[in-house]
């Protein structure tokens, strides 16, 4: 399935459920005072918050031309960044993966090293969320069904000292990437932040510049819940991108929106489904045609 069929059915519900109505509300129109106050509710139950609403009816009002046009504008500037991971020239390529417990994060990982081996590179999973036995035996299966090398302690153990023997491992066989999968108990546990703090400093003593890439992963069903988590991460460590996943099990698809503006995190991945490759890079422009598009 390509990307924008991909998109197309996990914006669905979204789509049927608010940006429609949005699409009948501007198409061939110039924004005035009672479109206004329909487009903002609209996009407030969608989920885009209050802050990003303000911003795209400013933003509005500032265009000449149709509202949809105009929309659509506004929706790519918020979306505009560089997507794209930042692989490092010399292997290997250390990825942590964090988030709370539920958002998909450890499945995001075995999707993750899937799309990473189909281009023909060598993974080493790290199943440093250690509190879970049952996220240890996830990646596990996950390494076995697509072809990665996991590296795992036992339940309780220290999970930096995980993630420093994956990333020892990857640079003595000359792997080329390494997913750490971090623990994630609830977010306002100051001792999990510091922890992973940890596994940051302990991947450094063996790769400087790593990690190279720190994502994000947020279940879009969660909604503006979602965004607080972001927030709390962003100030622990250093966010490199968003996974959103369940992305077709919401309709309130715009939490997208806000969670791009209101942190300047860009999204890297969205997942739709359960398989193995409903896992795909975020592109904005397929987004928001998806979107505002019949």
């Amino acid at each position: 399935m390509g990307l924008f069929d991909f998109l197309k059915k996990g914006l669905q519900k979204t789509k049927d459920t608010f940006f429609g109505r949005v699409i009948d509300l501007l198409k061939g129109k110039k924004l005035d005072d009672e479109t206004r106050e329909e487009l903002e509710e609209l996009l407030i139950q969608a989920d885009v918050g209050v802050e990003t609403t303000e911003y795209i009816l400013k933003r509005l009002e500032e265009k000449d031309g149709e509202a949809l046009e105009a929309l659509k504008e506004t929706l790519l500037e918020i979306l505009d960044f560089d997507p794209s991971l930042k692989e490092p020239i010399e292997p290997p390529f250390v990825i942590t993966v964090v988030g709370v417990n539920g958002t998909g994060k450890t499945t995001s990982c075995g999707k993750l090293a899937k799309m990473f081996i189909d281009q023909g590179k060598e993974v080493v999973l790290a199943a440093s969320d250690t509190f879970r036995a049952a996220a240890i035996e996830q990646l596990k299966i996950w390494g076995e069904r697509v072809g990665a090398t996991v590296i795992a302690h036992s339940e309780g153990s220290d999970p930096a000292a995980v993630a420093f023997d994956a990333v020892s491992h990857a640079v003595a066989r000359g792997k080329d990437v390494v997913i750490v999968d971090t623990a994630g108990r609830l977010h306002t546990k100051k001792n999990l932040m510091e922890e992973l703090r940890k596994i940051h400093r302990v991947i450094k003593k063996k790769v400087p510049e790593a990690p190279h890439e720190t994502l994000l992963v947020i279940d879009a069903t969660t909604g503006q819940n979602g965004l607080i988590q972001a927030r709390t991460f962003k100030e622990a460590v250093d966010v490199t991108g968003i996974i959103l996943t369940k992305l077709d099990g919401t309709a309130k698809g715009g939490i997208t929106l806000a969670i791009v503006k209101e942190l300047g995190i860009p999204i890297k991945f969205v997942g739709v489904g359960e398989k193995v490759d409903d896992l795909k890079p975020f592109d904005p422009h397929a987004f928001v045609e998806v979107l505002l598009s019949k």
